[in-house]
């Protein structure tokens, strides 16, 4: 999307080789305040020649980044860390001013993401390799975890803050030099972050940045002087970009889209657990991958689990982030709200019962902002659009069965395998789930089966492309060549 020239809005620039840049693009993309409508920023759509300035740049950092020791270039992120505590308001309500989510939703991400800056600093025993002498007669084996080169990573527009930390403090304490494409939508925590890290007097070269749209992702894709890709988006973008940087040799990790499935058993403790199972659908207004999207009652649960979310849903406050009382905020552009309020009229015309009408929330003192209400619909079934696409939106379809083992297949027939969850009181149930769930992130009594940064993080089936997932020790192992060294002393 095309923006018009304006002097009041300010146009982002690219980081590259230790200063911002002007891009070289020639069209823009608009970034809105969500919660308003009005922009606040201009995105460059940057070209291939721009990927190729920061991979040259990232490329003559790499020999001295490298044969920095593993604990010095920790120091670095323990400095970032820092400023991030220090700028952490910050941080989180240009979260908010761009993307949307509430304060406490946006605060809750920058946490996590500096979780991720804290777990990287364990870099000198994460890396730490192995080995054994004697395999033969005199003949000795180690292995050591060296860095790959340049890598890069494509970034999501629901957690501006929180993603780009999945991929960063691992990819550059391990010894890489990074380059980093933030979604055009939200491009301003990410310029912010990278401040920061310039106030940390990082080398030259180690962290780029490069602003942009479809030409970036293929660019990064294409580039023979980038190594590896780590990309979170939808599925079909998952897809391509995995297929076509490991088309180009490169590893790849590529995050995909969800259908998360929420169970509810007859014997859940109901007090307890509707307002985490309401805030797993409609926290940060349904838009992130690990979000519920299928509430499943069983048996006897139906009755009580459907009135209990209808009352959950209508007691949510919409509007404006920044305004302290609101639970949920706006989704991210107006053509996404048209998207979700087009899911909502497929689910009428298909049959499903509207229990909670999100397309008439109204939010009187942001008239222009991009609101669709908490929705509830009942009666839903997996050959529905609403039972079956992810709508990345505030919708909730609820689906009874009437057995564990129905929920359990109807979540096996599903191409998507995210996060799941169950709740219940019964180990037995939960055990049976856990074993059985097709995807791989599981939650017993856990709305938002998230896991630390110390924990792999990604999907199954088309949900995730690759072999190595997210942060935790798979991040140092996605990001790091095993070398094998056979030696003999004469």
């Amino acid at each position: 999307m095309p923006g018009a020239e304006r002097s009041d809005v300010r146009t982002l620039d690219n980081f590259i080789g230790g200063r911002w840049v002007e891009a070289r693009a020639t069209e823009f993309f608009d970034v809105h305040n969500p919660a308003v409508g009005d922009i606040i920023g201009r995105t460059p759509l940057s070209t291939a020649d721009d990927v190729d300035a920061a991979v040259q740049a990232a490329a003559q950092a790499f020999p001295g980044w490298r044969d920095t020791p593993v604990n010095a270039r920790a120091q670095y992120l323990y400095k970032f860390k820092a400023l991030c505590e220090q700028h952490f308001e910050a941080l989180a309500r240009t979260v908010t001013t761009e993307h949307g989510k509430t304060l406490d939703e946006a605060r809750g991400s920058v946490r996590r993401g500096i979780e991720c800056a804290e777990v990287a600093c364990g870099a000198p025993s994460l890396m730490q390799g192995f080995g054994l002498e004697d395999i033969s007669k005199g003949v000795d084996c180690h292995v050591v975890r060296q860095p790959i080169g340049v890598v890069a990573a494509i970034a999501p527009f629901n957690f501006p803050a929180m993603v780009p930390m999945w991929f960063l403090p691992f990819a550059i304490v391990t010894g890489n030099t990074f380059i980093l494409k933030p979604s055009e939508q939200v491009p301003l925590s990410q310029r912010m972050m990278v401040d920061l890290l310039q106030q940390c007097d990082l080398p030259p070269g180690v962290v780029n940045l490069v602003n942009g749209g479809r030409d970036v992702v293929n660019a990064i894709c294409d580039h023979p002087g980038i190594r590896a890709v780590s990309f979170v988006g939808s599925t079909p973008v998952a897809r391509h970009v995995y297929q076509r940087a490991t088309h180009a040799g490169k590893r790849a990790q590529a995050l995909g889209g969800a259908k998360n499935f929420v169970v509810v058993m007859p014997d859940a403790d109901f007090d307890r657990s509707i307002d985490i199972i309401s805030e797993s659908f409609y926290g940060c207004a349904g838009e992130r991958c690990l979000a519920g999207s299928m509430l499943i009652p069983v048996g006897d649960a139906h009755r009580e689990a459907r009135d209990r979310m209808v009352a959950a849903a209508k007691a949510l406050k919409v509007g404006d982030g920044t305004t302290p009382g609101v639970t949920m905020g706006p989704v991210i552009s107006a053509g996404h709200r048209d998207k979700v309020i087009g899911y909502i009229e497929k689910g009428l015309s298909e049959g499903a019962q509207l229990l909670v009408d999100g397309r008439t929330t109204r939010v009187e003192d942001r008239p222009n902002g991009y609101f669709v209400g908490p929705t509830v619909f009942d009666n839903v079934s997996a050959k529905m659009a609403i039972g079956h696409e992810e709508i990345f939106g505030p919708v909730a379809s609820i689906c009874p069965v009437k057995t564990l083992d129905e929920a359990i297949a109807m979540m096996k027939a599903h191409p998507n395998a995210n996060a799941t969850s169950i709740f219940t009181s019964s180990g037995k149930a939960a055990r049976e789930f856990a074993k059985h769930a097709t995807a791989s992130m599981v939650g017993v009594n856990i709305g938002v089966a998230a896991p630390m940064a110390y924990f792999p993080f990604g999907g199954a089936k088309d949900s995730f492309f690759g072999d190595l997932k997210a942060h935790g020790r798979d991040g140092i192992e996605f990001y790091t060549d095993k070398k094998v060294t056979i030696s003999r002393w004469f």
